[in-house]
């Protein structure tokens, strides 16, 4: 709460380089990027950091294999190569995982044919993961008999990537990663529009905690603000040369259906790809694939029922899966590039590839599209875009992502290894503590270390089964910009997705939680996500 209001202070009739619009994926990277190359930049959102499509993802980062049946191959290389670039980076959080897919009678392509697109899928990824293999639907059973193959023509398994945590977490480490880098950034700050005068943007910004609003001033302003890239353009006057199309996904989450860490795939009824991917102790499945006219959507009971209607007919359950077994749910919209402003496109093979429309006469970015995979190439190409629009860059050739370096590393690992940190690793974890404060973290978890030795108890968990020590919960008061108890429960750790919302509020440790996060406010805050998700689960229903 400190360090926003510090900042929201620090862009009050603030004057930078370049402010951004939109704390999602495209936002974040630009904002690291810049930041780390000495550019004076600013960032704000109008919700939380990763609040929209940014937290409803698959979780996965993949080189876009379904685009192969549509023959785009130049995307597919482009998107292999960032994953593989993805994985070298993050070599704690984005991990090879096994996928096993299941092809059904009847399907569009032979199972054969779809396995040798498999074959070319590896090569285009340059060798980097696992050989694909061809599977009988004898198999397919024998890898997992959970999978339902009296329909099945056959299969096959191959590899891709995923996130070990939550896509929101992977998002705010690069705001984080700005505001290393001297980055002014905060959520919940609104931006009501902008004009161009004397050769600078004027921004009219409102902080919906305080209601008051401001004006910052930039020179270059970055619209970033995902599926409302439209509507804030419109605001500013500025035409671009694409427009998005929206695609509603939902995922819903339950217990682990089964032991396997591979991701099951399969093509829903409805022909589209469906996946069951493992989530720790849970399991995540779904998802739909809705064309709709706004950003704007919300999960409907036709939603809910499709993904355990699939999921039931897929796999050999002990019983059927109802709305009953749903821990959580996930409901976003994806923003789709189209190029042109007029005609109709067949929203069903549009990709999610990025486009970036530049204003130059008016040092504006209109950012479109985007998915985690390729998210380093738009931070990248960002800090391009401004160095060609007049902005000085000090330091061009800076990195700006990726794990601290194996020194770092290893100095937290023998640190961790003296004092016995594994040992304190809580029975309902299925991970060491010293990987999963590494892979959250990286050079921070040192901090922690030396928390634990003042203080054991800062080794405990707060929240069962929930995976979050109070030194991290300390952590988060001090460097994440919690500003509600959710920003903390579903974006910068996933404990809303794997825990029943009726556990987390009943937890023992939840107050004193929010203590830590809110201080004297830490009652109205509880009682604040007690309404909001209450009013929620209700218009669910």
């Amino acid at each position: 709460m400190e360090l926003r209001a510090s900042n929201v202070s620090k862009l009050r009739d603030g004057y930078f380089d370049v402010l951004i619009l939109g704390g999602g994926i495209n936002g974040a990277v630009s904002a690291a990027s810049l930041a780390a190359k000495g550019v004076k930049v600013a960032l704000v959102d109008k919700g939380d950091f990763a609040g929209l499509t940014s937290s409803n993802s698959s979780n996965l980062a993949w080189g876009g294999i379904k685009y192969l049946e549509n023959h785009e191959y130049l995307l597919v290389d482009k998107l292999c190569r960032s994953r593989n670039h993805l994985m070298r980076s993050y070599p704690s959080t984005v991990k090879e995982i096994r996928f096993l897919t299941t092809i059904q009678k009847g399907f569009r392509l032979p199972a054969f044919v779809v396995y040798l697109g498999t074959i070319l899928y590896w090569i285009i990824g340059r060798f980097v993961t696992r050989a694909p293999k061809y599977l009988s639907p004898a198999g397919l059973s024998k890898r997992e008999d959970v999978i339902n193959t009296s329909r099945a023509a056959g299969g096959f398994e191959y590899s891709d990537c995923y996130l070990y945590d939550n896509d929101a977490r992977f998002v705010f480490n690069f705001i984080r990663t700005s505001l290393n880098y001297g980055c002014i950034a905060a959520n919940y700050v609104e931006s009501l529009g902008a004009q161009r005068k004397g050769g600078l943007w004027h921004s009219t910004l409102k902080d919906t905690i305080s209601g008051d609003t401001f004006t910052v001033r930039s020179r270059v302003l970055i619209n970033a603000c995902g599926p409302y890239v439209d509507q804030h353009n419109k605001l500013t006057g500025q035409r671009t040369e694409h427009r998005h199309l929206f695609s509603k996904g939902v995922h819903l989450i339950v217990d682990r259906i089964c032991d396997t860490q591979r991701i099951l795939t399969f093509f829903a009824s409805d022909g589209r790809l469906f996946f069951v991917i493992p989530m720790g102790p849970k399991t995540c499945i779904g998802t739909t694939d809705t064309q709709e006219s706004s950003p704007e959507v919300e999960l409907t009971a036709a939603d809910r029922q499709f993904v355990l209607d699939n999921v039931n007919a897929l796999l050999k359950l002990e019983r059927p899966l109802t709305a009953a077994d749903v821990i959580a749910e996930r409901c976003g919209v994806r923003p789709l590039a189209l190029k042109g402003r007029d005609g109709v496109a067949d929203w069903v093979k549009l990709s999610r590839k990025h486009a970036i429309d530049i204003n130059n006469k008016d040092q504006h970015l209109s950012i479109f599209g985007g998915k985690l995979t390729d998210c380093l190439n738009v931070g990248d190409e960002v800090s391009e875009i401004i160095a060609k629009l007049g902005i000085a860059v000090p330091f061009p050739d800076k990195r700006w992502y990726g794990e601290p370096g194996n020194s770092v590393k290893e100095e937290f690992m023998h640190q961790a290894k003296l004092m016995g940190l594994d040992d304190m690793t809580d029975a309902s974890s299925s991970e060491p503590l010293t990987q999963r404060l590494w892979r959250r973290y990286g050079r921070s978890a040192i901090e922690m270390l030396e928390m634990i030795r003042e203080d054991p108890s800062c080794a405990e968990l707060l929240i069962e089964n929930a995976e979050y020590l109070r030194c991290e919960i300390e952590h988060a008061a001090r460097r994440e910009m919690i500003t509600k108890l959710e920003d903390f429960l579903r974006r910068r750790s996933k404990i809303s997705l794997v825990v029943r919302r009726d556990e987390i509020i009943n937890a023992p440790g939840l107050k004193e939680a929010c203590e830590i996060l809110f201080g004297d406010e830490a009652e109205a805050k509880l009682q604040e996500y007690v309404e909001a998700t209450a009013e929620r689960r209700a218009s669910d229903v």
